[in-house]
């Protein structure tokens, strides 16, 4: 109903304002990404009718069937792109999407760059990290992070604001936050996307700009 999907949505919001004040932090210095993958079109209408504005998709395909009719109704939307993003999907990827917080290998970073050169759109970039070197999970390992930032922004000259990541399940999440932002500090990036349904408020005590939430707002995924 959209009545719950509203509820759900502000009390995200307030558990988000609580947690910044919490903090010690100013008043939107943290905003929401609602994750709305696997969820249809029709259920994006209320959040865009309470003002919600940034919305995060796993994958290229299904954004390209949900959002270009949205966006046209809402130019002020901003998609990100918070899934694994392969090569082959780079040119449709950047026509879509504002941000694509998934790069974490040279392959993809010399793609989009290939791409940028072709002129048009220039989506801002987060490089995901690996923050705790979990083989089965995608990201630039830690170990490799500092060379691999560097090369972003010098060798391929790409619009990298700032780092992502998600913790390992079962340990203290604020461990790996804080390493994150750690990093970001040492090259500069002022943007941290990290925190989730689970640990969002954990994340912004460690210095989140953006926290991506979906089953707290949305509820149970549905499959596709």
């Amino acid at each position: 109903m959209p009545e719950d999907l509203l509820a759900r949505y502000h009390a995200v919001l307030g558990r988000l304002d609580d947690a910044v004040a919490a903090a010690g932090r100013p008043p939107g210095a943290v905003r929401l990404v609602a994750v709305s993958k696997t969820h249809g079109a029709e259920r994006m209408g209320p959040l865009l009718a309470a003002g919600q504005r940034l919305f995060g998709e796993n994958r290229v395909q299904e954004a390209e069937a949900k959002w270009p009719l949205l966006k046209a109704g809402c130019p002020d939307v901003r998609l990100h792109l918070i899934g694994p993003l392969q090569t082959n999907k780079v040119r449709q990827a950047v026509a879509l999407f504002d941000v694509i917080e998934t790069l974490d290998r040279p392959r993809l970073a010399e793609a989009l760059a290939a791409e940028f050169a072709r002129g048009g759109r220039r989506p801002d970039c987060l490089i995901e990290v690996n923050i705790g070197g979990e083989p089965q999970k995608a990201g630039v390992p830690p170990d490799q992070a500092d060379g691999f930032i560097d090369d972003c922004l010098g060798r391929w000259r790409l619009p990298v604001i700032g780092l992502m990541c998600i913790p390992p399940e079962n340990r203290d999440p604020a461990f790996y936050f804080r390493a994150l932002a750690e990093l970001a500090a040492r090259h500069g990036l002022p943007e941290l996307s990290m925190g989730m349904s689970g640990d969002f408020p954990v994340a912004i005590a460690a210095g989140a700009t953006m926290v991506r939430v979906g089953t707290a707002i949305f509820g149970t995924r549905f499959t596709s």
